[in-house]
Protein backbone atom coordinates (compact mmCIF):
# COMPACT_ATOMS: atom_id res chain seq x y z
CA UNK A 1 0.00 0.00 0.00
CA UNK A 2 2.84 2.50 -0.95
CA UNK A 3 0.63 4.30 -3.66
CA UNK A 4 -1.96 6.80 -2.50
CA UNK A 5 -4.15 5.72 -5.35
CA UNK A 6 -3.57 1.92 -4.49
CA UNK A 7 -4.92 2.89 -1.16
CA UNK A 8 -7.71 4.73 -2.10
CA UNK A 9 -8.84 1.89 -4.38
CA UNK A 10 -8.52 -0.72 -1.43
CA UNK A 11 -10.49 1.16 1.23
CA UNK A 12 -13.17 0.80 0.85
CA UNK A 13 -13.01 -2.78 1.45
CA UNK A 14 -10.69 -2.12 4.68
CA UNK A 15 -13.66 -0.03 5.66
CA UNK A 16 -15.84 -3.24 5.40
CA UNK A 17 -13.82 -4.87 8.43
CA UNK A 18 -14.53 -3.88 12.07
CA UNK A 19 -11.92 -0.81 12.46
CA UNK A 20 -10.02 -2.16 15.85
CA UNK A 21 -9.57 -5.82 13.41
CA UNK A 22 -8.25 -3.05 10.78
CA UNK A 23 -5.87 -1.67 12.88
CA UNK A 24 -4.14 -4.81 13.99
CA UNK A 25 -3.99 -5.73 10.08
CA UNK A 26 -2.54 -2.37 10.09
CA UNK A 27 0.10 -3.14 12.54
CA UNK A 28 0.58 -6.46 11.22
CA UNK A 29 1.04 -5.51 7.31
CA UNK A 30 4.16 -2.99 8.85
CA UNK A 31 5.55 -5.72 10.20
CA UNK A 32 5.97 -8.07 7.29
CA UNK A 33 5.79 -5.00 4.26
CA UNK A 34 7.17 -1.57 5.61
CA UNK A 35 10.16 -0.39 3.75
CA UNK A 36 13.22 -0.88 5.33
CA UNK A 37 15.25 2.83 4.71
CA UNK A 38 14.14 6.00 5.72
CA UNK A 39 13.43 8.50 2.99
CA UNK A 40 15.41 11.16 2.22
CA UNK A 41 13.91 14.55 2.87
CA UNK A 42 15.36 18.22 2.25
CA UNK A 43 17.51 19.71 4.82
CA UNK A 44 14.59 22.42 5.04
CA UNK A 45 12.59 20.35 6.79
CA UNK A 46 14.62 19.51 9.59
CA UNK A 47 14.26 20.86 12.79
CA UNK A 48 16.15 20.88 16.28
CA UNK A 49 13.27 20.60 19.21
CA UNK A 50 13.98 20.15 22.99
CA UNK A 51 17.66 18.98 22.39
CA UNK A 52 16.58 16.78 19.41
CA UNK A 53 17.28 16.30 16.15
CA UNK A 54 13.81 15.77 13.58
CA UNK A 55 14.17 14.75 9.79
CA UNK A 56 11.06 16.32 9.30
CA UNK A 57 8.33 17.72 11.88
CA UNK A 58 5.67 15.03 11.10
CA UNK A 59 5.06 12.96 13.76
CA UNK A 60 2.98 9.68 14.09
CA UNK A 61 0.65 10.27 17.17
CA UNK A 62 0.31 7.90 20.29
CA UNK A 63 -2.21 5.58 20.06
CA UNK A 64 -1.01 3.61 16.63
CA UNK A 65 1.59 1.86 17.43
CA UNK A 66 0.44 1.11 21.25
CA UNK A 67 3.05 -1.66 22.10
CA UNK A 68 5.60 -0.11 20.21
CA UNK A 69 5.69 -3.00 17.94
CA UNK A 70 6.68 -0.96 14.90
CA UNK A 71 8.43 2.53 15.35
CA UNK A 72 10.97 1.79 12.75
CA UNK A 73 8.36 1.06 10.01
CA UNK A 74 6.56 4.18 10.81
CA UNK A 75 10.08 6.20 10.69
CA UNK A 76 10.71 4.46 6.89
CA UNK A 77 7.14 5.67 5.71
CA UNK A 78 8.44 8.90 6.59
CA UNK A 79 7.49 10.28 9.75
CA UNK A 80 9.59 12.56 11.38
CA UNK A 81 9.53 10.87 14.58
CA UNK A 82 7.00 7.91 15.99
CA UNK A 83 5.37 8.10 19.65
CA UNK A 84 4.70 4.48 21.08
CA UNK A 85 2.22 3.52 23.77
CA UNK A 86 0.38 4.58 25.75
CA UNK A 87 1.98 1.96 27.85
CA UNK A 88 1.26 1.15 31.61
CA UNK A 89 3.03 -0.74 34.32
CA UNK A 90 0.77 -3.57 34.10
CA UNK A 91 -1.22 -5.58 31.34
CA UNK A 92 -4.29 -4.31 30.66
CA UNK A 93 -7.40 -5.54 28.23
CA UNK A 94 -9.02 -2.13 28.11
CA UNK A 95 -12.77 -1.31 27.88
CA UNK A 96 -15.21 -3.78 26.22
CA UNK A 97 -15.60 -4.01 22.96
CA UNK A 98 -16.62 -2.78 20.34
CA UNK A 99 -14.31 0.69 21.12
CA UNK A 100 -13.10 1.91 17.92
CA UNK A 101 -15.44 3.49 15.28
CA UNK A 102 -14.71 5.25 12.06
CA UNK A 103 -17.36 8.05 11.09
CA UNK A 104 -16.31 7.78 7.82
CA UNK A 105 -18.98 10.71 6.54
CA UNK A 106 -17.26 13.27 8.80
CA UNK A 107 -13.27 11.95 8.44
CA UNK A 108 -13.12 10.95 12.26
CA UNK A 109 -12.73 8.42 14.73
CA UNK A 110 -14.58 7.86 17.91
CA UNK A 111 -12.54 5.72 20.29
CA UNK A 112 -12.91 4.31 23.96
CA UNK A 113 -9.94 2.23 23.94
CA UNK A 114 -9.05 2.82 27.34
CA UNK A 115 -4.76 2.06 27.32
CA UNK A 116 -5.13 -1.37 26.56
CA UNK A 117 -1.64 -2.76 26.02
CA UNK A 118 0.75 -5.36 27.10
CA UNK A 119 2.19 -3.81 30.04
CA UNK A 120 5.60 -2.28 29.72
CA UNK A 121 7.77 -5.37 30.38
CA UNK A 122 6.62 -6.54 26.98
CA UNK A 123 7.37 -2.85 25.62
CA UNK A 124 11.02 -2.28 27.20
CA UNK A 125 12.18 -5.62 25.90
CA UNK A 126 10.78 -4.75 22.21
CA UNK A 127 12.40 -1.20 22.76
CA UNK A 128 15.68 -2.61 24.40
CA UNK A 129 16.27 -4.28 21.00
CA UNK A 130 16.48 -1.34 18.87
CA UNK A 131 19.05 0.48 20.90
CA UNK A 132 21.38 1.66 18.55
CA UNK A 133 19.41 2.24 15.57
CA UNK A 134 18.88 5.92 14.26
CA UNK A 135 15.42 7.31 14.34
CA UNK A 136 13.32 9.45 17.19
CA UNK A 137 11.26 7.27 18.94
CA UNK A 138 9.13 8.61 22.00
CA UNK A 139 7.44 6.83 24.65
CA UNK A 140 3.77 7.84 26.12
CA UNK A 141 3.50 6.70 29.38
CA UNK A 142 0.07 6.10 31.43
CA UNK A 143 -1.50 4.51 34.12
CA UNK A 144 -3.64 1.08 35.33
CA UNK A 145 -7.13 1.99 35.42
CA UNK A 146 -7.49 0.23 38.71
CA UNK A 147 -4.06 1.46 40.42
CA UNK A 148 -4.19 2.47 43.66
CA UNK A 149 -1.18 4.99 43.20
CA UNK A 150 -1.51 6.44 39.57
CA UNK A 151 1.63 9.03 40.50
CA UNK A 152 3.79 6.15 41.36
CA UNK A 153 2.68 4.30 37.97
CA UNK A 154 3.59 7.36 36.00
CA UNK A 155 6.90 6.85 38.25
CA UNK A 156 7.62 4.00 37.48
CA UNK A 157 7.03 4.37 33.69
CA UNK A 158 9.53 6.80 33.35
CA UNK A 159 12.35 4.90 35.56
CA UNK A 160 11.68 2.07 32.98
CA UNK A 161 11.34 4.07 30.02
CA UNK A 162 13.58 7.07 29.99
CA UNK A 163 16.62 5.01 28.91
CA UNK A 164 14.92 3.23 26.17
CA UNK A 165 13.48 6.71 24.48
CA UNK A 166 14.07 9.74 22.45
CA UNK A 167 11.69 11.57 25.01
CA UNK A 168 8.49 10.70 27.33
CA UNK A 169 5.05 12.03 26.50
CA UNK A 170 3.50 11.98 30.04
CA UNK A 171 -0.53 10.76 29.17
CA UNK A 172 -2.84 12.69 31.36
CA UNK A 173 -5.53 13.29 28.95
CA UNK A 174 -7.11 10.53 27.84
CA UNK A 175 -10.90 11.03 28.30
CA UNK A 176 -11.31 6.91 28.64
CA UNK A 177 -9.06 5.91 31.77
CA UNK A 178 -12.14 7.26 34.79
CA UNK A 179 -10.32 10.20 36.57
CA UNK A 180 -7.24 10.48 34.42
CA UNK A 181 -7.99 13.82 33.61
CA UNK A 182 -8.12 15.15 37.07
CA UNK A 183 -4.02 14.72 37.27
CA UNK A 184 -4.37 18.32 34.99
CA UNK A 185 -5.55 19.92 38.07
CA UNK A 186 -2.43 22.33 39.33
CA UNK A 187 -1.90 20.47 42.54
CA UNK A 188 -1.67 17.07 41.31
CA UNK A 189 -0.10 18.07 38.04
CA UNK A 190 2.83 19.32 40.31
CA UNK A 191 3.10 16.38 42.38
CA UNK A 192 3.14 14.21 39.19
CA UNK A 193 5.48 16.25 37.08
CA UNK A 194 7.88 16.13 40.09
CA UNK A 195 7.94 12.15 40.70
CA UNK A 196 8.19 12.11 36.66
CA UNK A 197 11.42 14.00 36.58
CA UNK A 198 12.69 12.60 39.30
CA UNK A 199 12.12 8.79 38.66
CA UNK A 200 14.00 9.93 35.43
CA UNK A 201 16.92 11.40 36.68
CA UNK A 202 17.23 9.13 39.07
CA UNK A 203 18.41 5.99 36.10
CA UNK A 204 19.89 8.68 33.17
CA UNK A 205 22.80 11.06 33.95
CA UNK A 206 22.64 14.78 33.50
CA UNK A 207 23.80 14.53 29.49
CA UNK A 208 21.55 11.48 28.71
CA UNK A 209 18.00 12.18 30.45
CA UNK A 210 15.07 12.45 27.49
CA UNK A 211 12.65 15.72 28.00
CA UNK A 212 9.33 15.21 29.29
CA UNK A 213 6.43 15.99 27.33
CA UNK A 214 3.09 16.63 28.71
CA UNK A 215 0.23 15.92 26.51
CA UNK A 216 -2.95 18.15 27.49
CA UNK A 217 -6.68 17.82 26.50
CA UNK A 218 -8.53 20.17 24.24
CA UNK A 219 -11.31 20.52 27.13
CA UNK A 220 -9.67 23.02 29.37
CA UNK A 221 -10.90 26.05 31.03
CA UNK A 222 -8.81 29.12 30.51
CA UNK A 223 -7.85 29.17 34.12
CA UNK A 224 -6.51 25.44 33.22
CA UNK A 225 -4.44 26.31 30.65
CA UNK A 226 -2.88 28.88 32.24
CA UNK A 227 -2.08 26.66 35.27
CA UNK A 228 -0.53 24.20 33.08
CA UNK A 229 1.66 26.49 31.31
CA UNK A 230 3.52 28.19 34.10
CA UNK A 231 4.27 24.77 35.88
CA UNK A 232 5.53 23.29 32.39
CA UNK A 233 7.93 26.38 31.96
CA UNK A 234 8.86 25.94 35.80
CA UNK A 235 9.44 22.10 35.45
CA UNK A 236 11.26 22.77 32.59
CA UNK A 237 9.38 20.47 30.38
CA UNK A 238 10.47 19.74 27.26
CA UNK A 239 7.28 20.16 25.07
CA UNK A 240 3.72 20.49 25.46
CA UNK A 241 1.30 17.92 22.86
CA UNK A 242 -1.44 19.89 22.30
CA UNK A 243 -3.91 18.23 22.00
CA UNK A 244 -5.86 15.11 22.51
CA UNK A 245 -9.03 13.82 21.65
CA UNK A 246 -12.25 15.46 22.67
CA UNK A 247 -14.93 14.52 25.13
CA UNK A 248 -17.03 17.59 23.22
CA UNK A 249 -19.65 16.78 19.82
CA UNK A 250 -19.56 19.40 17.09
CA UNK A 251 -22.39 18.54 14.89
CA UNK A 252 -21.34 15.07 12.61
CA UNK A 253 -23.55 13.36 10.51
CA UNK A 254 -22.57 9.64 11.48
CA UNK A 255 -24.44 6.95 13.12
CA UNK A 256 -22.06 6.79 15.49
CA UNK A 257 -21.63 10.21 16.34
CA UNK A 258 -23.79 9.43 19.63
CA UNK A 259 -20.71 6.87 21.08
CA UNK A 260 -18.94 8.06 23.83
CA UNK A 261 -15.33 8.10 24.21
CA UNK A 262 -12.81 10.53 22.50
CA UNK A 263 -13.57 12.25 19.16
CA UNK A 264 -10.10 12.61 16.74
CA UNK A 265 -9.87 13.77 13.00
CA UNK A 266 -10.94 16.35 11.12
CA UNK A 267 -14.08 17.35 13.47
CA UNK A 268 -11.32 17.93 15.83
CA UNK A 269 -9.32 20.59 13.88
CA UNK A 270 -10.24 23.67 14.52
CA UNK A 271 -10.86 23.42 18.17
CA UNK A 272 -7.11 22.06 18.56
CA UNK A 273 -5.69 24.79 16.12
CA UNK A 274 -7.49 27.01 18.72
CA UNK A 275 -6.24 25.68 21.97
CA UNK A 276 -2.87 25.67 20.69
CA UNK A 277 -2.95 29.41 20.02
CA UNK A 278 -3.85 29.51 23.99
CA UNK A 279 -1.00 27.87 24.95
CA UNK A 280 1.39 29.92 22.64
CA UNK A 281 -0.33 33.05 24.17
CA UNK A 282 -0.10 31.49 27.96
CA UNK A 283 3.24 30.04 27.29
CA UNK A 284 5.04 33.39 25.37
CA UNK A 285 6.52 31.05 23.06
CA UNK A 286 9.01 29.76 26.08
CA UNK A 287 8.16 26.56 25.40
CA UNK A 288 7.91 24.28 22.06
CA UNK A 289 4.69 22.86 21.31
CA UNK A 290 3.45 19.89 19.40
CA UNK A 291 0.45 20.23 17.66
CA UNK A 292 -2.10 17.47 17.01
CA UNK A 293 -5.93 17.20 16.33
CA UNK A 294 -7.28 17.05 12.69
CA UNK A 295 -4.01 17.46 10.41
CA UNK A 296 -5.15 15.55 7.52
CA UNK A 297 -3.16 17.84 4.80
CA UNK A 298 0.35 19.69 4.09
CA UNK A 299 -2.05 23.17 4.96
CA UNK A 300 -3.31 21.79 7.79
CA UNK A 301 -0.09 21.14 9.50
CA UNK A 302 1.56 24.56 8.06
CA UNK A 303 -1.26 26.35 9.71
CA UNK A 304 -0.56 24.54 12.96
CA UNK A 305 3.48 25.66 12.57
CA UNK A 306 2.46 28.99 12.29
CA UNK A 307 -0.12 29.40 14.67
CA UNK A 308 3.17 27.75 17.14
CA UNK A 309 3.68 24.37 16.61
CA UNK A 310 7.29 23.31 16.47
CA UNK A 311 6.09 20.23 15.45
CA UNK A 312 2.71 18.40 14.49
CA UNK A 313 1.52 14.53 14.87
CA UNK A 314 -1.27 12.71 13.23
CA UNK A 315 -3.70 9.07 13.49
CA UNK A 316 -6.81 9.12 12.58
CA UNK A 317 -5.98 10.89 9.00
CA UNK A 318 -4.05 8.02 7.98
CA UNK A 319 -7.16 6.37 8.38
CA UNK A 320 -8.36 7.92 5.39
CA UNK A 321 -5.28 9.56 3.60
CA UNK A 322 -3.41 6.26 3.84
CA UNK A 323 0.24 5.28 4.71
CA UNK A 324 2.04 7.71 2.51
CA UNK A 325 -0.11 10.64 4.27
CA UNK A 326 3.72 11.98 5.74
CA UNK A 327 5.61 11.92 2.88
CA UNK A 328 2.79 13.83 1.57
CA UNK A 329 2.55 16.02 3.89
CA UNK A 330 6.61 16.80 3.78
CA UNK A 331 6.42 17.46 0.03
CA UNK A 332 3.85 19.90 0.77
CA UNK A 333 5.00 21.32 3.63
CA UNK A 334 8.38 22.17 1.13
CA UNK A 335 6.24 23.87 -0.94
CA UNK A 336 4.47 25.95 1.24
CA UNK A 337 7.81 27.26 2.99
CA UNK A 338 8.55 28.37 -0.55
CA UNK A 339 5.33 30.15 -1.55
CA UNK A 340 6.03 31.99 1.87
CA UNK A 341 8.94 33.12 1.99
CA UNK A 342 10.79 30.72 4.75
CA UNK A 343 13.90 28.52 4.47
CA UNK A 344 13.50 26.63 7.01
CA UNK A 345 10.31 24.84 9.80
CA UNK A 346 11.95 26.77 12.43
CA UNK A 347 11.41 29.99 11.12
CA UNK A 348 7.79 29.99 10.44
CA UNK A 349 6.96 28.70 14.09
CA UNK A 350 4.47 31.04 15.59
CA UNK A 351 4.47 33.64 12.40
CA UNK A 352 0.77 33.67 11.70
Amino acid sequence: MRSPVLYSFLRPALFRIDAEKAHALAITSLKLTAPNRVPAVPASLATRVSGIDFPNPVGMAAGFDKDGEVPDALLALGFGFAEVGSITPLPQAGNPKPRLFRLAEDHAVINRMGFNNGGAQAAVDRLEARLGRPGVVGINIGANKDSADRVADYAIMARLMAPLGTYLAVNISSPNTPGLRALQDESALTGLLDAVIEARDSVCDADNRPPVFLKVAPDLEPADIDAIARIAIDRQLGALIVSNTTISRPPLRSVHAGETGGLSGAPLRDLAQQRLRDFRKATGGALPLVGVGGIATAEDAWARIRAGASLVQLYSAMVYEGPMIARAICKGLVELMKRDGFSSIGEAVGTE
